[in-house]
């Protein structure tokens, strides 16, 4: 389609008439950040004037930055809990913010082992749908023909619960994909799915990545991207077709669906989409069954240009494995959010991962950034927060929100670098998530949690007169699932009762029923989390790391053991002292409860 000149912009030229407007508005935004960042804070301010929250701390309705900074004090959850906890039991009264709190997001960050609670507010579905509607036509400008084909992209919902006074509490990509935005949404030759509602909709994990990899091996020569939200879903969805390729090419022989698929919404929309293809069927048999899955995206679905996947900060750690088995296709990493808000968007999607830097929307939200000084480095006492016009190139920061919805100078716990600006909005480096120590999928296990889960743990070998000297852990990622990896050296003071199998397998599953409920939601509910394994270690081997470090110019003053290790010299030195390893036998309790 021509489009006109007069809507061109300056990051290329837009495949459409839609995409030129969408960003000629980013171009907007962007260049004019400091001024939309001071609209959007007196906006909020203005609408939320009456809340008890904000009256609370004297603002007496004024919306000017100064008094907003010199007044409001940065928070973290746990300072939020106790108004969290009233609207969560009922309360209607305006708290945090004069919208009605529409239902919960639940973070995969976690406050005393649950899940944190982000109140949210009907109008913040339109927000993020804005987000959302720009990601194609930049997208658009780095990979043309998009229209042309569909993505295979696997899209899940998750547990939902009510809190005692009744709002929904689920994360928020399943509070999205449940919204009209998503299920009604109108027809975008550019933004069209393999899948069905139905199957992404389908509460049933089994039924609904049964589904979806079956309308995508259907119509395999129409994909042109294959995608999930992060890398490691992307390899879940793998690993399934790995275990169910023979069942699924039944059903594309016979164009009779499988019997386990029992949810009637399912089961009414395959019988439009699923019809005889022996042919088809015998392709699949016969790439599937090759004892090499090395490239099997694209010798399934040949014509794919992308994988659509995050794999900035944990999800790193996944790109040898998606380089093996899409043959090193372009991964894109096209949005940066989190249930608290929705942050922007990758301006260069086709870039390295290594280089991946996130545009941060100046509409989306008011921010503020906190210095962050590497460990060691002096930090002043009361740091200053900078606005998002004035961060420096190459310093990081810990994000600070204000939310449409009630958040107010809020730590997310990221912490960025400036990378570059794309006009005056700073674009940024994701660099760590603060704080964490192991991470699968959407879990993220800090280190005093990991040290109780090892106290725990350590309860059962007390009978045997057995301690723990000394612990490390690894995010083992080379299985699928990933799974976490504890290694143990132990003292054991009397060799002829000493733990055996069963009794260490066992502090397997107590250190799992001392993680988090994200954590056991993904081994029990979302299979995305494989058994915990104990690696136990000779005697001596956390001697001998030390050793290693020192040599390597570490003070012998200063070391401390590292809780985790990801460095292969480390590794090798570790997994060559394993003496046993033992796996836990069994899933640990988890249950979509109602919240307190």
């Amino acid at each position: 389609m021509a489009v006109d000149n007069a809507l061109s912009s300056p990051l290329g030229p837009p495949a459409c008439e839609k995409d030129a407007k969408a960003l000629q508005f980013l171009e907007e935004m962007t260049r004019n950040a400091d001024s939309v960042q001071e609209d959007v804070l007196a906006e909020i301010l203005t609408q939320n004037s009456e809340v008890e929250y904000l009256k609370r701390f004297n603002l007496d309705g004024a919306i000017d930055r100064e008094t907003f900074k010199s007044k409001i004090p940065m928070i973290r959850y746990e300072d939020l809990q106790p108004e969290i906890q009233r609207i969560a039991n009922g309360d209607r009264s305006s708290i945090l913010s004069a919208h009605p709190i529409s239902e919960f997001l639940t973070s995969s960050g976690t406050s005393a082992g649950e899940r944190k609670l982000m109140p949210t507010i009907k109008q913040e579905l339109d927000r993020r749908q804005l987000l959302y509607s720009l990601l194609m036509p930049v997208m658009n400008l780095y990979v043309p023909g998009l229209d042309k084909g569909k993505g295979l992209y696997f899209l899940f919902v998750k547990s939902e619960t009510r809190t005692p006074g009744g709002l929904l509490a689920r994360p928020v990509l399943t509070s999205y994909y449940k919204s009209d935005h998503f299920k009604t949404r109108p027809y975008d030759p550019y933004n069209v799915y393999t899948s069905p509602n139905e199957a992404i909709l389908c509460a049933d994990s089994f039924q609904s990545m049964y589904t979806q990899m079956l309308c995508g091996l259907l119509e395999r020569e129409q994909v042109l991207r294959v995608g999930a939200v992060f890398a490691s879903g992307l390899l879940r969805a793998i690993r399934f077709l790995q275990l169910h390729w023979r069942e699924l090419s039944d059903d594309i022989e016979s164009g009779m669906l499988n019997k386990k698929i029992t949810d009637p919404t399912v089961k009414d929309c395959m019988v439009n989409i699923l019809k005889p293809n022996p042919k088809l069927a015998e392709f699949v048999r016969m790439e599937c069954g090759k004892e090499n899955w090395e490239g099997i995206i694209t010798r399934i679905w040949p014509n794919t240009k992308y994988l659509d996947v995050i794999v900035t900060g944990a999800m790193a750690q996944y790109i040898p494995t998606l380089d093996y088995y899409s043959g090193g296709l372009p991964k894109a990493c096209t949005m940066y959010a989190s249930s608290e808000c929705y942050f922007g968007l990758n301006l260069n999607p086709m870039c390295k991962p290594s280089e991946v830097c996130y545009t941060i929307m100046p509409n989306m939200a008011y921010f503020e950034f906190l210095p962050h000084e590497p460990a060691g480095m002096s930090q002043d006492s009361t740091p200053k927060l900078v606005d998002l016009a004035d961060v420096e190139l190459g310093k990081e920061y810990e994000l600070v929100i204000t939310t449409y919805a009630g958040l107010y100078r809020y730590r997310v716990g990221d912490i960025l670098r400036v990378t570059g600006f794309h006009n005056s909005a700073p674009q940024f480096h994701f660099v760590r998530r603060k704080n964490v120590l192991l991470s699968i999928d959407s879990d993220k296990t800090d280190e005093a949690e990991l040290q109780k889960a090892v106290e725990n743990a350590s309860q059962l070998l007390r009978e045997f007169n057995t301690s723990v000297v000394e612990y490390t852990s690894h995010a083992d990622t080379k299985t699928i699932p990933g799974h976490y990896v504890i290694y143990w050296e132990l003292l054991v003071k009397d060799s002829a009762n000493s733990p055996g199998d069963e009794v260490l397998n066992q502090c397997c599953l107590a250190m799992e029923e001392s993680l988090n409920s994200v954590y056991r939601q993904g081994r029990v509910a979302d299979n995305s989390i494989g058994p915990l394994e104990i690696r136990v270690v000779k005697n001596g081997t956390f001697e001998e790391l030390m050793d290693y470090a020192i040599s390597r110019g570490a003070s012998i003053n200063q070391y401390k053991v590292p809780r985790c290790v990801n460095f292969t010299p480390i590794m090798e030195l570790l997994d060559s002292r394993v003496v046993s390893k033992h796996f836990s036998p069994a899933l640990p309790r988890w249950a979509p409860e109602r919240r307190r």
